[in-house]
């Protein structure tokens, strides 16, 4: 991996996060909620090939963790969601994700019996920005419909 790469993608996956979390903040009253979005590939598992993705994901977690104690004494949530396999126009990317054939074989092997939908992501980050999670800060929810506490065989 070069450093241009490395580089590359922890610019977007990683100081584009902080710089709109930073954003957020900078507009919010006291009180409120961020959510971030990180993945499994780095927030869980380790990406053969894709260290510089997973690092940035996994960096993800802690800036939420450390946004949350920063923002705390202003009442502001900070949290984060860890998508598993989730149908979108990135993983159904053969050449850079699994594809759709390899979507469909991986679904067979989550507990549900399918990848997940956007809209399975969205309506977790409108439970973590709604008055439901108000005590709920400095957390990372997995969404993967039990990927990952399967035990493999």
């Amino acid at each position: 991996m070069t450093d241009e790469r490395w580089h590359d993608m922890l610019n977007v996956d990683l100081t584009g996060v902080l710089r709109t979390l930073r954003a957020g903040a900078e507009r919010m009253t006291d009180g409120g909620a961020l959510v971030a979005v990180s993945s499994i590939a780095g927030g869980v598992y380790g990406w053969e090939e894709h260290a510089h993705y997973a690092a940035a994901k996994a960096g993800v977690l802690g800036l939420v963790r450390s946004v949350a104690v920063e923002l705390g004494p202003r009442q502001i949530r900070a949290n984060a969601v860890i998508p598993g396999l989730i149908e979108t126009p990135q993983s159904l990317d053969p050449v850079n994700s699994l594809g759709p054939e390899g979507l469909q074989r991986a679904g067979k092997d989550i507990p549900w019996g399918r990848v997940g939908t956007p809209e399975e992501v969205a309506s977790v980050i409108g439970f973590l920005t709604s008055d439901e999670s108000r005590y709920i800060t400095g957390q990372a929810l997995v969404v993967d419909g039990g990927l990952t506490v399967k035990m493999r065989a």
